[in-house]
């Protein structure tokens, strides 16, 4: 992720006070040292930071959790190594509770769609998440169920200067923004069957 994102990221935790975060993809770790550092300057008794990606191994080569790492960071986080469909609702069995999350995994909208699904039980109402990359249609459009059917709100300056990208989907469309942060309703809520809204 663009540093410039990473830094946007970073202050919005620390603006939420943030104690507790749940990140969906390592990678290269530009997020998470970012997240990182927003728990460390909050500074609770406990911050905790729970990273899950499954190919930091074999397809990263460990490159993320080293720096991490090398960074001192692993000592308020933890890195799980199994999809984020069964690592997710293992959080979840466990009680974890989180102030905010941050999406940047698959990219398939099903596979981003079960991410929020349990990530909206993990993390409290009230709570955010944020979204990487969501020029892509298919992120975009999963995102878009929870904001027309559980009142997730976007947080609209959350990313002011955030990195710009073309829309996959329209050649022709401006460049959306790549970093987009929701709101979760206090209380949160599950609406009758009957009221689905189209999205």
């Amino acid at each position: 992720m663009p540093e410039r994102d990473c830094d946007q990221l970073r202050d919005l935790l620390i603006s939420e006070g943030a104690q507790t975060v749940v990140e969906v993809g390592l990678a290269y770790a530009s997020s998470a040292l970012a997240i990182g550092e927003a728990l460390i300057t909050v500074n609770p008794p406990h911050p905790r930071h729970v990273i899950i990606d499954p190919f930091q191994e074999s397809a990263w080569s460990n490159a993320g959790w080293d720096l991490l790492r090398s960074a001192g960071l692993d000592s308020i986080a933890a890195l799980m190594l199994t999809p984020s469909s069964i690592a997710l609702p293992q959080l979840l069995t466990e009680g974890l509770v989180a102030d905010a999350a941050f999406v940047d995994g698959s990219h398939r909208f099903h596979e981003v769609f079960v991410d929020l699904y349990f990530l909206r039980k993990i993390v409290r109402p009230g709570g955010l998440i944020a979204i990487d990359d969501d020029w892509a249609p298919s992120v975009r459009t999963a995102v878009h169920y929870y904001e027309r059917n559980l009142g997730w709100t976007v947080i609209p300056d959350a990313f002011p200067s955030g990195t710009g990208t073309a829309v996959v989907a329209d050649p022709q469309a401006r460049p959306a923004t790549r970093c987009k942060a929701l709101r979760l309703p206090d209380p949160s809520f599950e609406p009758p069957f009957e009221e689905f809204q189209a999205f």
